[in-house]
């Protein structure tokens, strides 16, 4: 599902509408850059005779483009207040098993004051506190903070500068990590394939956009109709499995 159209499924409106409504809000995240984590302390040097844990690194996810999104979107509009231009490219990923990940935007704001900011919306049950970071590739990381949680997942954001859409239309990857609910790294490899001409070229039609959407909302319906059908099975070859055998008769004497 695009990222419009799983802005438009939480609010129940138009996708583009709300997407600039959200990014109401990041004016102020550019003005105050969030600041880096404090590096972290030495460890302690191990007692005699005791031997240092290792350090786990990050899981890495390798993730896919969302096969019904087959490229990466560009949709324009404008601020109804300001009448700023404003056009975010976007697309959504998937897991090997074709489970929804995460989505992605990278938000081009026109005018006078021109701003770039990337939009990520991220599964839930991840630690909001520490935020994300990414990076394209081995190029330094750029931290990012949570905005907002709606049932479908959490909006999490960050400014980024013209040297960022650069290095990410030239990039092979997008990586993402965030810290799971046991504190653990993981860092999500999103390919950047395909983004640089989606950036630089044309917006969608807003017709054909729309097609679109009605397009992946039939595929998800289908899809959850489909899991749906799957788990009544389930059940019920596991109601009839668990079924006592009758009792037999005993025999007359």
């Amino acid at each position: 599902m695009s990222f419009a159209t799983r802005i438009a499924s939480l609010g129940g409106t138009c996708g583009l509408a709300i997407a600039l409504a959200l990014l109401a809000s990041a004016p102020a995240s550019a003005q105050a850059q969030p600041k880096p984590a404090a590096p972290a302390a030495k460890p302690a040097t191990p007692a005699q005779g005791q031997q240092p844990a290792q350090q786990a690194g990050p899981t890495v996810v390798q993730v896919k483009a969302e096969p019904s999104q087959p490229e990466w979107t560009k949709v324009c509009g404008k601020d109804q207040n300001t009448t700023t231009e404003i056009c975010y490219t976007t697309r959504d990923f998937v897991s090997d098993q074709g489970q929804p990940v995460l989505a992605l935007a990278v938000y081009d704001v026109k005018g006078q004051q021109p701003q770039k900011v990337v939009r990520f919306v991220m599964p839930l049950g991840l630690l909001l506190q520490p935020g994300l970071r990414f990076a394209v590739d081995q190029g330094q990381a750029t931290p990012g903070r949570y905005v907002m949680c709606l049932p479908n997942g959490c909006f999490a954001e960050a400014p980024v500068k013209d040297d960022f859409i650069a290095s990410l239309k030239k990039g092979a990857n997008l990586n993402v990590s965030v810290q799971n609910q046991a504190g653990r790294e993981i860092t999500f490899a999103v390919p950047a394939a395909g983004f640089a001409k989606a950036f630089d070229g044309p917006p969608i039609d807003p017709k054909v956009l729309e097609e679109q959407q009605k397009k992946l909302q039939e595929e998800l319906q289908k899809r959850s109709e489909e899991m749906r059908q799957k788990m009544l099975q389930s059940s019920g070859a596991a109601g009839q499995g668990g079924q006592p055998a009758a009792p037999q008769a005993a025999p007359k004497p």
